[in-house]
């Protein structure tokens, strides 16, 4: 007992700025997400890309980024996170020069995909390399919040940077924003930044990588067509087949000596009960962010920039409540604080359901309000879920998380917009007895269908839908309301002692890893010396 009795070293100035320096395509890949809705009728305008192609061209990076999440946290694992992370911001700047200057849409597809895959290698690799630097659990729970802050205010800024780019430049200036960055990354991330890697773990398992991917991407692509065209064939049969991928994935991990995810680390109760939490809460947020972004711009009429703009507002209280997690985790300790995020979290979905058209003030409050009370809950989840891992599986972990998060978006939206869909044909089938034409099927229909109408009808047709469309936002609201109340209570009880599950785990399982730091000369880095004393051996890098 008395080994570990010493505390953990505390992080100094490289380490702060090596966070900082981070941060950077954490903030970009938020970005990256959101500006491309605002582009893309200017790619289409200017590249003929027909519907079909418009939908890859969407859609191909984030089907990408799933797929490959796991492998390359893994990968980064294996053969350093740092050498990852650079080799991975190079392609990403490549990528993105391809994309900028794309002659066709089979081009732009094409660059997509591969900033998909680059992009798969930043966020497990920031997130990991944020685990080895910063062993002292406050510190590191300081950090996570900012790596969460600036992932939430990329996202937040994104169509507003994007609807400044494409008032004054061409649509290719977009992509562009990621290659100074990059540039930025590569030139002082190995000056900054440790190397890590498990020395112990073996080669990857191909079969491993094929079946992840083949569970991934159709489960993906599935939720993706049940958010658009409802439930059909092709997106259950994707399903299925992904699900069956999956179980197929989860055998192989239990026979592998050195598997591609360390089913092991499920069994860690703060692990699985995080996962949980943070998916489901991030569901709720982006399903409920879609109808509430399609509540602005067509119900309030508000351009893409001014939807934008009003959104800030959540945002920068999402950054708040990140930023302010460490410091209630240590008054109130994780669960509770994680369980309080969710509870107000609810109240601002119960806010929105009294959401009316013309009401933007309620809009705008209910989203700060829920911004605010997410954000502690992403923040301290992506911190229990890294940290309940040992260092060596830190990458692993890591890219779990993002797993996580990117099905839970996906599921949200799936599930969320598909209800507001509904109760919005439904409702407006009961209140509207004349000619709907397209609106019959959506809201985004409303608009050219009043087009053909006399004045009268067209306003009565417009005042229906979007009185239909607001009900739609009331049901999905309540039930993420009821959801957010579910996931407190889970919290609250799951997670009450993860402030000494994680670090116990992390220090019953680090000794035996050979695990490496080291700087750029292959030279121990002082600055990540404390944090593994013993069974360190100077890599090669």
């Amino acid at each position: 007992m008395e080994t570990r009795t010493a505390a953990p070293p505390r992080a100094g100035r490289r380490e702060w700025i090596g966070l900082a320096v981070l941060a950077l395509p954490t903030l970009l890949l938020a970005l990256d997400l959101s500006v491309l809705y605002l582009a893309l009728p200017h790619i289409s305008d200017d590249l003929g890309a027909d519907s079909v192609q418009q939908l890859w061209i969407t859609d191909i990076y984030g089907f990408m980024v799933a797929g490959f999440l796991v492998t390359m946290g893994t990968l980064g694992d294996r053969i350093g996170r740092r050498r990852l992370l650079m080799t991975g911001a190079a392609a990403f700047g490549v990528a993105s020069l391809l994309a900028a200057y794309a002659p066709t849409a089979e081009t732009l597809i094409a660059a997509r995909a591969l900033l998909g895959v680059a992009g798969a290698t930043l966020a497990p690799s920031t997130l990991a390399l944020i685990r080895n630097m910063f062993a002292d659990e406050r510190q590191r729970t300081t950090a996570v919040a900012v790596w969460v802050s600036c992932f939430m205010g990329g996202a937040a800024i994104g169509p507003v940077v994007g609807g400044l780019l494409l008032e004054a430049f061409w649509w290719g200036s977009v992509f562009l924003l990621a290659v100074p960055v990059m540039v930025l990354l590569l030139a002082v991330g190995p000056w900054l930044l440790p190397e890590y890697r498990d020395d112990s773990a073996g080669r990857l398992d191909l079969p491993s990588t094929l079946l992840f991917l083949a569970t991934a991407l159709p489960v993906v692509y599935g939720l993706k067509e049940l958010t658009r065209n409802g439930p059909g064939v092709v997106a259950i049969l994707a399903i299925v087949a992904g699900l069956a991928f999956g179980a197929a994935f989860v055998r192989r991990q239990g026979g592998l000596d050195t598997p591609l995810l360390d089913l092991r680390l499920f069994r860690r109760r703060a692990f699985t009960a995080a996962l949980v939490v943070l998916m489901f809460a991030v569901a709720t947020q982006g399903g409920i962010m879609l109808v509430v972004t399609q509540q602005m711009q067509i119900v309030e009429g508000l351009s893409p920039v001014a939807t934008g703009l009003w959104l800030m507002p959540g945002s920068l209280a999402m950054v708040a409540g990140s930023l302010l997690a460490p410091h209630a985790a240590r008054l109130l300790r994780p669960a509770p604080t994680v369980a309080a995020g969710m509870a107000v979290t609810a109240i601002g979905y119960l806010l929105l359901t009294r959401a009316v058209p013309g009401g933007l003030p309620v809009l705008v409050a209910g989203a700060v309000v829920v911004f605010f009370g997410i954000g502690p809950v992403a923040s301290l989840t992506q911190n229990l879920i890294v940290s309940s891992a040992p260092p060596a599986k830190a990458g692993s972990a890591a890219s779990v998380s993002q797993t996580g998060g990117d099905f839970g978006i996906a599921l949200g939206v799936a599930v969320f917009g598909s209800i507001a869909a509904l109760v919005y044909r439904h409702t407006l089938a009961d209140t509207y007895r004349g000619p709907a034409g397209p609106a019959a099927d959506s809201i985004a229909g409303a608009a050219p269908a009043a087009r053909d109408l006399p004045a009268e009808r067209s306003d009565e047709l417009l005042s229906a839908a979007h009185a239909a469309f607001t009900s739609g936002l009331h049901v999905v609201a309540a039930f993420a309301a009821l959801l957010c109340l579910a996931l407190a209570v889970l919290a609250a009880y799951a997670l009450r002692q993860a402030p000494e599950e994680a670090p116990e785990a992390a220090a019953s399982e680090a000794a035996p890893d050979t695990a490496q730091e080291s700087g750029q000369d292959g030279t121990p880095e002082r600055t990540m010396e404390d944090a593994r004393p013993a069974g360190r051996v100077p890599s090669s890098d």
